[in-house]
């Protein structure tokens, strides 16, 4: 009976190895299989978020050149305009072209986003900030105090272009 035992034993200990081993080499094989199955569905997926990704990024780079102080006096001239309504009417459409293009944010990094609401808010303080200046008499001189303020330095949105094309950059690298 005994001898039975220890037989019975030396056949289920080989068994028990090669089982434990095919199970081990079972589990790698799954866990391999789903990175591959993972790593294939993000590859199908970026096919088509990267393109509307890039999208995003165009279109806030748009948003950005269109609110650069520059840009925005070409758009929206003076004419004859008190400086508080030309203040309004730039700020306004600050705001406007923000809030077209504010579901691109779901796109874009965090970082990045809050340096482009930091550009669009330091655009629009600029803008009041001069407006508010009482050696400005009027909305051409509004517009000309702008522009020679931002003669020497760049502008808010400059700096935002420029941590946008790096995003991209690294998108695409």
């Amino acid at each position: 009976m005994s001898d039975q035992i220890t037989t019975l034993i030396m056949y289920c200990i080989p068994a028990l190895i090669v089982g434990s081993v095919a199970f081990y080499f079972f589990k790698i094989h799954i866990q391999n299989e789903d990175r591959k199955r993972l790593f294939l569905l993000h590859k199908e997926n970026q096919k088509f978020s990267l393109p509307i990704r890039l999208q995003a990024y165009e279109r806030m780079t748009l948003f950005l050149e269109r609110i650069t102080p520059q840009q925005l006096f070409l758009r929206i001239p003076p004419r004859n305009l008190s400086k508080k309504e030309y203040e309004m009417v730039l700020v306004n459409s600050i705001d406007e072209e923000f809030e077209h293009n504010l579901a691109q944010q779901i796109y874009l990094t965090p970082k990045l986003w809050n340096i482009i609401r930091t550009a669009k808010a330091a655009t629009i303080q600029m803008i009041r900030k001069v407006a508010y200046n009482d050696e400005v008499k009027d909305a051409e001189g509004m517009a000309q105090a702008i522009f020679t303020e931002f003669v020497d330095k760049s502008t808010p949105t400059a700096n935002a272009l420029s941590h946008l094309k790096d995003e991209v950059r690294q998108i695409l690298a």
